[in-house]
């Protein structure tokens, strides 16, 4: 067990490959997750009849601007998924809060599409747990 920690501690051991996998798995997600927003703004900003509405709820806003919302942000995602498989430096932070936004607002589209909705807000707690508990450390 000290050859373990003494390994760990000296550097030595190089990158963990579950953790760097972890990376490219997000990256991945984030192109995903873009791509989802992206058909998902596209169906609101083509017709409000696309989504059921149930209720009357505490967020209320029209489906179409919504639809640019989500077209916008879908947009973003991509590109950061694109420079965290690239390893640009900007993009593993941006990653983070992107997600993090991108899972507020999939909260508050819940009542209009709660399947789409669901598997989105799984998606961005995936790229957050995968972005931050990957540390890369970069020689250049």
């Amino acid at each position: 067990m000290s050859q373990q920690t003494t390994s760990r501690g000296s550097g030595s051991a190089g990158p963990n490959p579950w953790a760097a996998g972890g990376s490219v798995f997000a990256g991945v997600l984030l192109l995903v997750d873009g791509l989802i927003n992206i058909f998902k703004g596209i169906a609101g900003i083509a017709e409000d009849d696309v989504y059921a509405r149930l209720g009357q709820y505490v967020f209320k806003f029209d489906v179409t601007s919504w639809g640019w919302i989500l077209l916008i942000l879908g947009v973003v995602l991509l590109a950061t998924g694109w420079g965290i498989l690239s390893e640009a430096a900007w993009a593993r932070g941006l990653g983070v809060g992107l997600a993090s936004l991108s899972l507020v607002l999939n909260f508050m589209w819940l009542p209009y599409v709660p399947v789409w909705a669901i598997v989105s807000i799984a998606i961005d707690v995936f790229i957050i747990w995968a972005l931050c508990t990957d540390r890369p450390s970069r020689s250049h």
